[in-house]
């Protein structure tokens, strides 16, 4: 993401003009005739609005509508952050802000933690994942939100913050005073060597300290003696491109072109190579991608396989190609607006198509989605990497081996959704805490675990489920249920309860075809609760994630390796 400044004058028009000349004022040089039209008309219609509207208007809520309307209008990524959203824009970028260190959520009405953050003033103090923290303050915390719950656990370094906690397994409630300090939020949050000398480094976001933190984990690594590395950027929604930049270097012969941006206007017409001496540039690499790679990951992974550096495995990325530039407004305010695309060294551009609309803005003719998707691979440009390999444009990275990230059944994802795994490690670690990490979860755990469902009636509905009832619902409107007497309606009544008996016995099968990944996922959650959140990758996903298995098997055979870069 690239950020540009802009300080916008103070003007005295009608607050509708106000705001919108405010905006624009720091996007265009000269405006036409035709924008100042608008502008009057804008200006009019909110003066009418205000004054004449049914029932008294917030102005600013007017305005701040007419804005967020307008740059809708434009692309997702395109939006007016008030100063609650830039600060919290520019804490995600700085990776840090002041506070206890937990992660929290709500659950049953109550503040809950989720997991403490290492090494910070919480994790110090003792606080544990699945405490229900039910007062701050001497005040309930029962109802709260988690936006009212961040804002009376953050504080200023050094201030101090009281806390009221109830632990399962311990009857009496538990009282903490935290003092808060700054918190670092880590770019990598693990890295480390699997059983046969792989390097693995996991890689979340793109923040200000992203590539120094990044190139301490890889230099440890190589002294290390690895015979290959692993680069996690699955699930990394990107940040700032100097920091995609630096990583990118950190692999590649310096003035190694990594990304160009091409806009509207010639100040956004860039080509950034990269720079000082690579960390390596012989070790085999793998970098693992998915869906939800975006952005800086892309530029990455796009930079690495245009120029043969490494093999990228995974599922195709998000194809999130549109530069935003950040310009600062009055009262803390900024306008985060895309203001070009990215395109990797082959000449690819990152960013997917929109099929909706055509340059126009008018729709196109409505095709079958079968029709759309055949039309789209056939016209599918070709690229070349540096050495000759055929790629693709059309948006995000196509990994050069393909591992599906695997779609959540109903019950799977119910699972995750409701915390189910995270209470049961909860529960289990209170009556077993000198658990070692190398346990696995045997028929015994695991029955425990479905008996522990069903202490807390958990159920869920599966899509057929949904359709089924929406069915019923449009037969009782139509009052086909309240004649049962006649021979038709009997029939239904009896064909919807065989069809609601067949779904009811199916969804009793569905523990069993999911129990390898219920397993894994009660291990994971249950290592975090004992040892922390590093205690997963070693332990689950080094030996359960297909990418990462794939990814091993790959740089343990450098045939194999090779086979790969070279044209086929």
């Amino acid at each position: 993401m690239l950020k540009g400044y802009l300080e916008l004058r103070k003007s005295t028009l009608f607050l509708g003009v106000v705001v919108a000349a405010l905006l624009i004022a720091g996007l265009v040089y000269a405006l036409s005739d035709n924008l100042y039209a608008s502008l009057k008309d804008f200006g009019e219609i909110a003066s009418v609005v205000n004054s004449q509207y049914v029932e008294e208007v917030n102005s600013q809520s007017l305005i701040a509508a007419g804005i967020e309307g307008m740059l809708s209008s434009l692309d997702p990524y395109s939006e007016y952050l008030d100063e609650k959203k830039y600060s919290a824009l520019m804490e995600d970028t700085h990776g840090q802000f002041e506070g206890l260190g937990i992660e929290i959520t709500i659950k049953d009405g109550w503040l809950t933690v989720i997991a403490p953050l290492e090494g910070t003033p919480a994790d110090r103090m003792g606080i544990q994942a699945g405490d229900r923290i039910i007062e701050i303050e001497g005040v309930s915390t029962k109802g709260i939100t988690a936006d009212e719950a961040v804002s009376k656990l953050r504080g200023k370094k050094g201030t101090k913050v009281s806390i009221t906690v109830q632990r399962e397994g311990i009857p009496e409630p538990m009282e903490y005073t935290i003092v808060r300090d700054v918190i670092e939020i880590k770019s990598v949050p693990y890295y480390g060597t699997t059983s046969n000398n792989i390097g693995y480094v996991r890689l979340n976001r793109f923040s200000e300290t992203s590539s120094y933190e990044l190139k301490d984990a890889v230099s440890e690594l190589l002294d290390r003696g690895i015979r290959g590395l692993i680069l996690d950027l699955r699930g990394n929604p990107g940040g700032l491109l100097t920091q995609a930049i630096e990583v990118t270097s950190a692999f590649l012969d310096e003035d190694k072109l990594v990304v160009e941006t091409k806009g509207r206007a010639s100040s956004q017409n860039r080509e950034f190579f990269s720079s000082g001496k690579p960390l390596t540039t012989d070790v085999p690499l793998v970098v693992l991608v998915d869906e939800g790679s975006a952005s800086g990951s892309e530029i990455v992974a796009g930079a690495i396989q245009d120029w043969d550096r490494g093999v990228i495995v995974g599922s195709t990325t998000f194809g999130k190609g549109l530069v935003q530039s950040i310009m600062k407004i009055k009262d803390g305010a900024a306008l985060k607006l895309t203001t070009a695309k990215y395109y990797i060294p082959s000449g690819r551009c990152i960013q997917k198509p929109e099929l909706s609309e055509n340059l126009s803005g008018e729709p196109e003719e409505s095709l079958p989605s079968d029709s759309i998707q055949k039309e789209s691979e056939s016209e599918k440009e070709e690229f070349f990497t540096k050495g000759g390999r055929v790629v693709y444009g059309g948006g995000g990275i196509v990994p050069d081996v393909s591992v599906s990230s695997g779609r959540l059944s109903p019950l799977e994802y119910n699972l995750l959704a409701k915390l189910a795994f995270f209470d049961f490690a909860v529960h289990y670690t209170a009556t077993h805490p000198e658990l070692p990490k190398n346990f696995e979860v045997d028929q015994a755990m695991f029955a425990e675990f479905k008996e522990f469902l069903k202490t807390k009636n958990f159920s869920y509905q599966t899509a057929c489920e949904i359709e089924l009832d929406r069915l019923k619902e449009t037969i009782k409107e139509e009052g086909r249920l309240d004649t049962a007497s006649e021979d038709a309606d009997g029939n239904l009544q009896r064909v919807l309860a065989d069809m609601e008996k067949f779904l009811k016995a199916r969804k009793e099968n569905d523990l069993r075809g999911s129990e390898d990944y219920l397993k894994w996922r009660v291990k994971e959650d249950i290592l975090i609760k004992l040892y922390g959140q590093s205690a997963k990758y070693e332990g689950v996903w080094f030996e359960y994630h297909p990418g990462i298995k794939k990814a091993i098997q790959i740089l343990s055979d450098r045939e194999e390796y090779d086979s790969l870069l070279s044209m086929k």
